[in-house]
């Protein structure tokens, strides 16, 4: 990437895998642009359906941790096509951009070539579908962060590489919020009370809430999530986001409920006590939370913990 000021997108144009390089830099010559600096490479392996989302969100990266993209679109054409970019970001700087459309198999041994060596490799399956063939453990063979939603997919952490998950990432403000509700140690005393937790979601996908039950069930000393139940709710969340949680017991109850714009509502209630308090927990968009688990690799026994519980429950 490099830094420059009224900045025009440059491209697409049509290459090959074998001259993308070259067409990079007739592009980067139209820039005037002397000195580049890379900060690594990001393969974005999605579909035709989801691509503008993915666009968006690594647009909204603003350039950040990798100064190449690479876009495989994996049910494109029977013939592999190349599309290299000059792409402007906000802040005054260009990232490149190579976006393939091919098949998954054509795709396969045709990204390699394209990573730009000595940088690291972040890898985002950013479909919802889960992958097939070799084209996914292909690239797991050179990657230092995978970037997935990790129940679908059926990635376990591991030490070879970081695995990171967007709807955990996401949650981070939902539990940071549920620890202040715990911080005064007459409300940490109840704990041991908290027999049921209940976990609600925005949109269609469940991932992400049992991902947080996990994390509960885990730091409660729970051995599953027989008594976790886990529904859709309506709120003005975002898709995935959480909307609300309930740990309850005989004689307690903890209920954080999302509100309007950032403001998620606490109430507490136990013995004689009936706390209230409004927290800050601001939406996370994919962009965001993509840029967050960039600059923050997760390799946390959290996490781990957390994707155990999550994953035996399905």
């Amino acid at each position: 990437m490099t830094y420059a000021t009224d900045l025009k997108p440059l491209g697409p144009v049509n290459t090959t895998v074998r001259g993308a390089q070259a067409t990079l830099d007739e592009l980067w010559a139209q820039t005037n642009v002397e000195t580049r600096a890379y900060t690594g490479n990001i393969v974005a392996l999605t579909t035709r359906s989801h691509l503008k989302r993915v666009e968006e969100a690594l647009s909204g990266l603003e350039g950040r941790y990798a100064g190449r993209q690479i876009i495989g679109i994996m049910d494109g054409s029977d013939d592999l096509k190349v599309h290299a970019s000059l792409v402007p970001q906000s802040g005054g700087l260009y990232v490149e951009r190579l976006t393939l459309d091919a098949n998954a198999d054509q795709l396969q041994g045709a990204i390699l070539p394209l990573l730009r060596p000595a940088t690291v490799n972040h890898i985002w399956w950013g479909s919802e579908s889960k992958p097939s063939g070799v084209l996914l453990s292909e690239l797991t063979e050179v990657a230092d962060q995978i970037i997935a939603d990790s129940l679908t997919l059926d990635i376990p952490p591991s030490r070879h590489y970081a695995l990171a998950d967007l709807g955990w990432s996401r949650a981070a403000g939902w539990r940071e919020a549920l620890a202040q509700v715990f911080d005064s140690p007459d409300a940490a005393r109840q704990l041991p009370q908290v027999t049921h937790l209940t976990v609600r979601y925005s949109g269609s996908n469940d991932l992400p809430a049992r991902l947080f039950a996990g994390f509960v069930a885990s730091t409660l000393g729970w051995k599953d999530l027989k008594n976790v139940t886990i529904k859709a709710g309506r709120c003005g969340r975002g898709k995935g986001d959480l909307c609300g949680v309930e740990l309850s017991g005989e004689g307690v109850s903890f209920v954080l409920s999302a509100g309007d714009g950032e403001v998620v509502r606490s109430r507490a209630k136990f013995g004689g006590a009936d706390r209230q308090m409004d927290l800050q927990v601001p939406p996370m968009s994919l962009a965001q939370g993509l840029a967050r688990v960039m600059a923050r690799p997760e390799r946390a026994e959290i996490f781990e913990r957390a994707w155990e519980m999550a994953k035996a429950s399905m």
